[in-house]
């Protein structure tokens, strides 16, 4: 989503097969304070893909970010993203799924990036201090302002943003039970081996259970959901042995 200001595009080294993924600067208690960027990044490293994180507000040329520079090409979208890389590289970390899997985890993925998504949205943007996101910096006023007035904007022409902040609450525990209850006991959401699906939802619950912990929706996850906890911590300590380092510490805003 092209919500920060763009800066200039970075320069790429197109004679390697590196992929360098352009993202947003990190946050403080995530990677990063986006869902995407971090189903992405964990991607990258789950399909053991050799890439590099670029960090810029630079957007792609769809407006968007992330997104992926390749070999000259530049992608957006994370799932088109994933597209492009599983048949440049020859991977596919969802090959293990049944046809009625597959079936079933574009379900969830949908579920969590066109509906639970924007639920997440409207607790981070409208319902509290943006401060409170987990930004790395301490953005200036003026600049939070700014992108609040247009999340603000577009959750209300997505839909999400018209309903009363109870009828939020109740569209996201209703999503979470889903999770969770297609979760049970399992590690991933199709057993021992992860896929793509997984990917995306550790992109979303991470920002409740390993950054906004204030937020409502963590503390159901806490009393009613405690498998989906368990899953995001599984995925953190598989694909993120270096979760610490990556971080950076609040800085002052310049």
């Amino acid at each position: 989503m092209g919500i920060l200001l763009s800066s200039k595009k970075p320069t790429f080294d197109d004679t390697s097969n590196t992929v360098f993924l352009v993202q947003i600067p990190r946050g403080r208690k995530v990677p990063s304070v986006s869902p995407f960027p971090l189903k992405l990044e964990t991607y990258l490293r789950m399909a053991k893909i050799p890439h590099e994180s670029v960090i810029s507000n630079a957007l792609s040329p769809k407006g968007k970010t992330p997104w992926i520079h390749h070999r000259g090409r530049d992608i957006a979208d994370s799932q088109f993203c994933i597209e492009y890389l599983n048949k440049e590289f020859g991977v596919n970390i969802d090959e293990h799924l049944t046809t009625e899997q597959q079936a079933i985890s574009r379900a969830i993925l949908k579920m969590v990036e066109e509906n639970f998504y924007w639920v997440l949205v409207c607790y981070r943007w409208v319902y509290s201090d943006p401060q409170n996101a987990g930004f790395a910096q301490k953005l200036p006023s003026w600049l939070l302002y700014l992108i609040s007035k247009r999340v603000k904007g577009y959750a209300n022409g997505q839909g999400m943003g018209r309903h009363t902040p109870d009828e939020v609450f109740h569209i996201g525990k209703l999503d979470l039970q889903a999770l969770s209850d297609y979760l049970g006991d399992k590690k991933f959401f199709f057993g021992d081996k992860p896929c793509v699906t997984d990917c995306s939802v550790f992109g979303m619950l991470a920002q409740l259970v390993l950054n906004q912990t204030e937020a409502p929706l963590y503390a159901l996850i806490q009393s009613e959901f405690p498998n989906l906890e368990r899953f995001c911590l599984t995925m953190r300590d598989t694909y993120w042995p270096d979760w610490n380092d990556v971080l950076k510490p609040v800085a002052a805003a310049t």
